[in-house]
């Protein structure tokens, strides 16, 4: 393993990617490109108090971001209300769902931002992509309106040909098949397409793809991004265009 220090990040490299390649960039959203880890807490916890239940920590809630509003739901009722996960049902959450994702539609954009140096890095990887380079997508198990949403109160929804969340199919990261679909809209190969994320969903999704993965080691995953370790670890979304553009 090589490490490089970039001012006040980290470059690790497990494994090189082979980055003059690639065709393909898949971001995630949550912990990746933006920290929306207030607005979600604030609407799970509204919606834990309005069906009776306690609120959790802000810290607890953003560990369960990463497989879907399900299994946010899930975990969080579960560690709210004391009831065994296994027995909470997609039918059992129907009402759930529904409040918490009006309640996050209404509030998506109130406390949520771009990680630092991520607007510059999409920003240069953009040019690229306006040349040729390559594309970039994002995949992300948010459901899709609010992720296109947020994309776009953000200011950078432009930078990416295609946008799928975790309601765009009927399956969720880490399941390989909307990955696969980005490669065939892009003509991309998953030896030319990284997966850029913050937990080992990602990771796992790049693997199950045969795709390249690039952990972002700054969003809420830290706690179990390593079990699967990415290609490459960085600990600022500015290094992104310093890894991609080599």
């Amino acid at each position: 393993m090589a490490a490089a220090k970039q001012d006040e990040s980290t470059i690790q490299i497990f494994r090189p990617i082979p980055v003059a390649n690639l065709k393909l960039l898949v971001f995630d959203l949550d912990g990746t490109l933006a920290d929306t880890a207030v607005d979600l807490a604030n609407s799970m916890n509204a919606t834990l108090r309005h069906f009776g239940m306690e609120p959790l920590p802000d810290q607890t809630v953003a560990s369960f971001v990463g497989n879907g509003v399900l299994m946010l739901l899930r975990r969080s009722l579960a560690r709210s209300g004391g009831i065994p996960i296994e027995g909470i049902s997609d039918d059992m959450l129907a009402p759930y769902y529904s409040f918490i994702l009006d309640e996050y539609i209404a509030h998506e954009l109130d406390n949520t931002f771009l990680y630092p140096g991520a607007a510059e890095s999409l920003s240069a990887l953009h040019e690229q992509a306006a040349k040729g380079r390559w594309s970039m997508a994002v995949l992300t198990n948010k459901p899709e309106r609010p992720a296109r949403e947020i994309l776009a109160g953000l200011g950078v929804a432009q930078f990416f040909v295609k946008i799928y969340g975790g309601d765009s199919l009927p399956v969720r990261k880490p399941d390989p098949t909307a990955l696969f679909l980005l490669m065939q809209q892009t003509g991309a190969c998953p030896e030319e397409t990284v997966e850029i994320g913050d937990s080992k969903t990602d990771v796992q999704t790049a693997r199950n793809a045969g795709a390249w993965s690039l952990g972002c080691a700054f969003g809420y995953g830290p706690q179990n991004l390593m079990e699967t370790p990415p290609d490459i670890l960085v600990t600022s979304a500015k290094d992104w265009a310093t890894v991609l553009m080599q």
